[in-house]
C-alpha cells in the first residue's frame, strides 16, 4: 500500500462562489477528459495522488488560494464535471465533503451494481485508508473529506483531508493503490510537511508490539481490562509523590545553604 504525500494548508471556511464553481467543473470535465485519452486512467490516478500535482490542478482552474478549500472544490469540480460520462471514460468518483464522505461506499456499491465490478473490496480499501490516517495515524487532523477515485481496470487513488482545531490547519492526504502489501505495516511511501507535530504513529514498524497487544485487549472482555486498569492506578496511588514548584531558587537563598 503506498500514500504518496501529504500538503498541509491553512484552514479556511465559506464555499466557492458560484460563478467559479461552475467554470471549474466545465475545465474540469475537459482536462480529465483530454488526460485520460492521452494518458489513460492508470497515469490519471498517479498524477491526482501527487500533492503536487493537484495543487497545481486547483490554481489551473481557477482555485488558485493555497487554502484547505481547494481539495473540497477541486474534487468536487472533478465528480460533477464528468458525471454522466463514467461510462464513457471508464473513471468513477465517490465521496466528498461531510456527509457525502460518509455516502463513499454506498456510492461505490451503486457503480459497481451500475457497470458491473465487485465493489466490496474498494469500499474495504476506502474505509481503512481513512481509518489509518484518522486514528492509527494520531497526528491531530480529524478527518471530515473522503474522495475515492476508481477506473475500470480496478486501479484507485484516495484524495482525504483532515482538520485541526488547534493551530487551525489542514492536512491533505494523497493514496495510490498501485501496490496493496499491507494497510497496518508502513504503507506510506512518504509524509511530506512543513509543520512537524507530535505524531503516534501505530502503522510503523517499531509500532508493531503495540499493535499486538492492542488486539489482545480487544479480545479480552471488558471487565477484565478495567480490573487490569484499577490494579495500575491503585499501585499508582501507593507511591508517594513529590511535586516540585517550577520557579528559580532566590540567590541569597543559595548562599545561605552554601555557608551552612
Amino acid at each position: 500500500m503506498k500514500r504518496t504525500g501529504i500538503a498541509t494548508l491553512p484552514l479556511h471556511g465559506g464555499k466557492a462562489p458560484f460563478w467559479l464553481f461552475e467554470r471549474m467543473k466545465r475545465l474540469a470535465s475537459s482536462i480529465i477528459t483530454a488526460t485520460i485519452l492521452e494518458l489513460g486512467t492508470r497515469n490519471l490516478l498517479r498524477r491526482l495522488s501527487d500533492p503536487y500535482w493537484f495543487q497545481c490542478l486547483g490554481c489551473v482552474l481557477g482555485f488558485d488560494w493555497h487554502s484547505s478549500g481547494l481539495t473540497t472544490t477541486v474534487t468536487g469540480a472533478i465528480k460533477e464535471g464528468i458525471k454522466g460520462m463514467e461510462t464513457e471514460l471508464g473513471f468513477f468518483v465517490a465521496g466528498g465533503k461531510g456527509k457525502r464522505s460518509r455516502n463513499t461506499p454506498e456510492e461505490l456499491r451503486i457503480y459497481g451494481e451500475r457497470y458491473g465490478f465487485n465493489a466490496e473490496q474498494y469500499v474495504l480499501f476506502s474505509k481503512l485508508s481513512a481509518k489509518v490516517d484518522n486514528t492509527a495515524v494520531q497526528d491531530g487532523y480529524q478527518l471530515y473529506h473522503h474522495c475515492f477515485f476508481l477506473d475500470q481496470d480496478g486501479n484507485w487513488a484516495v484524495i482525504q483531508q483532515g482538520m485541526s482545531e488547534t493551530d487551525h490547519t489542514a492536512r491533505r492526504y494523497h493514496w495510490l493503490g498501485e501496490t496493496v502489501e499491507s494497510f497496518v505495516l508502513e504503507p506510506h511511501s512518504a509524509v511530506c510537511a512543513d509543520m512537524k507535530v507530535e505524531t503516534l504513529n501505530l502503522v510503523h514498524h517499531e509500532s508493531m508490539p503495540a499493535q499486538k497487544v492492542i488486539v489482545e485487549l480487544v479480545k479480552e472482555k471488558p471487565e477484565k481490562t478495567l480490573q487490569e486498569l484499577r490494579k495500575l492506578f491503585e499501585a499508582d496511588s501507593l507511591f508517594n509523590h513529590l511535586n516540585l514548584p517550577n520557579e528559580t531558587q532566590p540567590e541569597d537563598f543559595r548562599y545561605q545553604n552554601r555557608e551552612i
